[in-house]
């Protein structure tokens, strides 16, 4: 039954914030108390409740928190007084002595302070909605005080033990990573069942991070729908009901007289910069975060550790470019200064001519990353995609057989279809609408034509963000080319020889911040735009709003990255038909040793600047930032109370000045993004890898600080999988395939190369491919006014430039024609991709059709644990039976004896007089 129940308010200051502790239930299931416990903690809290990590019994541990605001009036302080309500209908308790557990709530001595229309509807809904969670079986509190497995044997037990070994002092120091020989027979909890399990101690049956799930579904599907119609605590926290919920840390992290606990030793095995080098603790991580944060961290460490192979095979790449790099014959070509090749300008009327030797700097670097050895690491990484998401499907299986989840799918089907707070309200209000017209009452949902205004701004709003990427793309493009054209104007030499660095390196430094800038916008407007289709449960709005936020973010993080790889300098046209953007700029052209030197440049510096700026400034910087805040907020609430700054705080109110934690999609976010980097675009980049694995070795214990100490506890999520992110990976792997095939056909010289060197070169060698890859362009051929305003500047008149492209040369009959050494050099290009993109893709195919996606040692274990299962629960039904036989024939004697002592009575009677002598008897 529900207990009236009246709430005062100690008058401190205009507002201030009541905490209510919340227990889980008392026995396993739902302890249907006759009333709740409310009680006022005082100022100076008892030693035994250890500073809020239990009731004010120092028995009963808190397993959730509500937080809320309210103001108080400036009048004195209204006394209050603990009373013990009892009803008539109650079990029988002493009136003067209230139990643990049974109704004491708290009764105001003075009339309740005026308050405002809106603080009274909160209040009024917070009542009904603590006394529908008291009916639920929860006990609340209330302070004011805040301002078998399968053993190896022979030789391969003597390699595991040499393993364990060697690997000895990078494994954390907990319990779990400790060899584990027996695996306890598991089976989801059933109030039915309860015989089954160990029972012996209640209180840590269940863990904290279980029981604050369990209070927190009861939160959920708790309603207060006498109150404007709210509904679960997600309402009420949208509403402003209450400003906070959240669950207790377990305790401190740091303290000389700290008590040991996990949080604790999280903090010191896992959330340190000084244990970088050891493996996570992913057994504990889920133990105190769930499986759903678990299967998260279990998934980076994964991920991480296969970097290291692809690390040293780039590092191997690029040492082999820096080897080679004298003995490339076109960069050697293209510096030699006897060549005396005469280029043509790069803008029109300022530019002027220049050597092609004054490009050597560019054309020696460009060897680095385009040599015979890219190819070989595209092919190597594609297949590294492959086998590192077989790798991860293995080792998921075994974490869902050691996190008992093997079995998770039935329960997931139980509650996926819970609707949203949200979603609630929105149907409600449409039934009220239809219910006020056609006086109808029928079960309501959403369909396409109440979302249809949502869908259509959803439609828009993505297409309006993708072309606002356009847009910033397109105007970094004018920066470029107009900065180009100003600084080619430059007196001095030095100025014109680092032109397209110098351009090349400030427009990749805007496209950064404009990423970085538009990645927070977009984050935002997806989370709206989610919102506003109101999907029906928390895992379809959390599939959309990934959608979304990857959709915009992958646009606005690549869109730089792919008209530098595939755009540039493939429309600039020719000289004296150049193809003009407005009326005075030309489309760019690539560097004559290519464009792939610049889309290094950008794709590292783009990535290296997210990696620095993005995921580990703006995740160290923020937190705190917001952290000082609330703490700045909170002392100035506190100045006026010196003895209450001064007391130590309780648990609560150190979490409350903790942020709030926002879920796992950032986290996944940056992650699948470097994804790309390393994947998409490591033709161009083979230290792509190197840089993501320094990057993630900080990235894991900056992620564990943080989730340690400074987010809020979140509620514990379980999971089997990584959900729709595994979908994302494998389809950046596929495109990445596609992707590399056509940077190392169409922005690299690589297959230029391959055909002079078997078609046109005389030697054999590639003596000669500079000059082969040259076009001719009489200068008497430009168009009015584009030549160069100073001809004589390199000390001699032009009449024969140079430009890079296949063409017919100005004495031919088809002059400035495009020549048939294109045509050659576009099938083989062409060729290569097909060859390269289903080579490769069968090769990932095959890898992953190898390799097995369950373990067959872990597919034994959960076949052998099904076995054992059925098998106890026909040993509990054949128990069943023989008692209930042996009953039968007990009562069966028991009516032959009653036969014997009264003969006159008939055989067929004897069934109607068998508990005549009937005993308890004990099942």
């Amino acid at each position: 039954m529900r207990v009236n129940k009246k709430y005062s308010c100690l008058p401190a200051e205009e507002k201030g914030i009541h905490i209510i502790n919340i227990r889980a239930i008392e026995d396993i299931g739902y302890d249907q108390h006759e009333s709740t416990l409310l009680n006022s903690l005082s100022k100076n809290p008892d030693a035994d409740c250890k500073y809020g990590l239990y009731f004010r019994d120092g028995k009963r541990k808190v397993d959730y928190i509500l937080v809320y605001h309210y103001k108080k009036s400036s009048a004195g302080k209204t006394l209050t007084r603990r009373v013990h309500h009892n009803d008539s209908s109650a079990r029988s308790t002493k009136q003067n002595q209230p139990l643990p557990g049974k109704g004491v709530q708290l009764e105001m001595g003075e009339s309740e302070p005026h308050v405002d229309y809106h603080e009274d509807d909160k209040r009024f809904r917070r009542e009904e909605y603590e006394g529908n969670l008291v009916e639920a079986g929860l006990e609340l509190e209330r302070d004011e005080d805040m301002y078998q497995i399968n053993q190896t044997h022979g030789l391969l037990k003597k390699i595991n033990s040499v393993i364990q070994k060697i690997t000895e002092p990078i494994q954390p120091k907990v319990a779990e990573h400790k060899p584990q020989t027996v695996k306890r027979l598991s089976y989801p909890f059933s109030r039915e069942k309860q015989h089954l399990f160990d029972l012996s101690d209640r209180d840590s049956f269940f863990d904290s991070k279980t029981r604050s799930t369990i209070v927190y579904e009861i939160l959920k599907r708790t309603t207060c729908t006498k109150a404007k119609y709210s509904m679960g605590i997600t309402s009420l926290l949208a509403n402003g009901v209450y400003s906070a919920a959240y669950p207790l840390h377990d305790g401190d992290y740091e303290g000389e007289n700290v008590e040991p606990n996990d949080r604790k030793l999280l903090c010191e095995e896992w959330a340190s910069y000084g244990v970088f080098y050891k493996y996570q603790p992913i057994d504990l991580v889920r133990k105190y975060f769930g499986e759903k944060i678990g299967l998260y961290f279990a998934w980076l460490g994964v991920y991480t550790q296969m970097l290291i192979p692809a690390s040293i095979v780039g590092i191997i790449v690029f040492l082999y470019g820096c080897a080679t790099v004298d003995e490339n014959i076109p960069s050697m070509e293209m510096c030699d200064q006897r060549n005396n090749i005469t280029m043509c300008p790069l803008c029109d009327r300022t530019c002027s001519y220049w050597k092609m030797s004054s490009a050597c700097a560019t054309a020696r670097a460009s060897h680095l990353f385009d040599n015979p050895a890219t190819v070989f690491f595209s092919v190597f990484m594609a297949l590294w995609a492959a086998t590192f998401m077989e790798h991860w499907k293995r080792k998921q299986m075994r974490l869902n057989y050691r996190w008992d989840l093997t079995g998770f799918e039935e329960e997931e089907e139980a509650v996926k279809d819970h609707p949203r707070a949200e979603y609630e309200a929105k149907v409600l209000e449409k039934s009220l609408r239809k219910e006020h017209k056609h006086k109808e009452t029928d079960k309501e949902k959403l369909t396409w034509k109440d979302r249809f205004p949502a869908y259509l701004t959803n439609f828009v709003g993505i297409i309006f963000m993708v072309g606002l990427t356009f847009a910033i793309v397109f105007g970094v493009i004018i920066y470029r080319i107009s900065t180009a054209a100003a600084l080619a104007i430059s007196s001095t030499p030095s100025g014109r020889s680092s032109v397209r660095v110098t351009v090349t390196a400030t427009a990749v430094i805007i496209n950064l911040v404009v990423i970085i800038i538009l990645d927070e916008v977009y984050g935002c407007i997806a989370r709206w735009l989610t919102q506003i289709e109101v999907p029906k449960t928390d895992k379809n709005f959390e599939e959309r709003l990934i959608f979304k936020a990857f959709l915009l973010k992958f646009v606005n993080a690549y869109t730089p990255i792919f008209y530098v790889a595939f755009f540039k300098g493939r429309f600039v046209g020719r000289p004296g038909d150049y193809v003009y953007i407005f009326h005075s700029f030309r489309m760019e052209e690539c560097a004559p040793g290519g464009c792939l030197m610049e889309l290094c440049i950008q794709l590292s510096i783009i990535m290296l600047g997210k990696q620095l700026i993005q995921n580990n400034l703006f995740e160290i910087g923020i937190p705190k930032m917001k952290k000082f805040i609330r703490y700045m907020k909170l002392k100035r609430r506190r100045s006026l109370d010196h003895e209450e700054h001064m007391k130590k705080k309780q648990r609560y109110e150190v979490d409350y000045n903790l942020e709030p934690f926002a879920g796992l999609t950032p986290e996944y976010m940056e992650m699948i993004i470097q994804f790309g980097f390393v994947t998409l675009f490591v033709a161009s980049f083979p230290l792509a890898p190197l840089f993501a694995l320094l990057n993630n070795i900080i990235e894991i214990r900056l992620d564990a600080k943080k989730f340690v100490t400074e987010l809020r506890r979140p509620v514990a999520v379980r999971a089997k999988d990584i959900g729709i992110w595994y979908n994302i990976l494998r389809g950046i792997g596929k495109l990445a395939v596609i992707i590399n095939a056509f940077v190392i056909s169409f922005t690299s010289d690589f297959i230029p190369r391959l055909v002079y060197l078997y078609m046109y070169s005389e030697n054999g060698t590639m003596h000669g491919f500079v000059n082969h890859t040259l076009s001719s362009f009489n200068v008497s051929d430009f168009q009015a006014g584009t030549a160069p305003n100073d001809p004589m500047d390199l000390g001699y008149e032009v009449q024969i430039c140079r430009y890079k492209d296949y063409r017919e040369p100005p004495w031919s009959e088809n002059k400035y024609d495009i020549s048939k050494d294109f045509w050659a050099v576009l099938a083989a290009r062409l060729a290569f991709v097909i060859v390269f993109q289903n080579l490769v893709m069968f090769m990932s195919d095959f890898v992953d059709w190898i390799i097995p996606d369950i373990p067959k040692d872990i597919s034994q274990q959960i076949h052998k644990e099904k076995v054992l299962m059925v098998e106890v629960f026909m040993r509990e039904e054949q128990g069943k039976l023989q008692m209930l036989e042996t009953w039968k024939d007990k009562d069966k004697k028991k009516g032959e004896n009653c036969n014997n002592h009264s003969p006159r009575l008939s055989r067929s009677h004897s069934g109607s007089l068998s508990s005549c002598h009937s005993h308890p008897l004990d099942v």
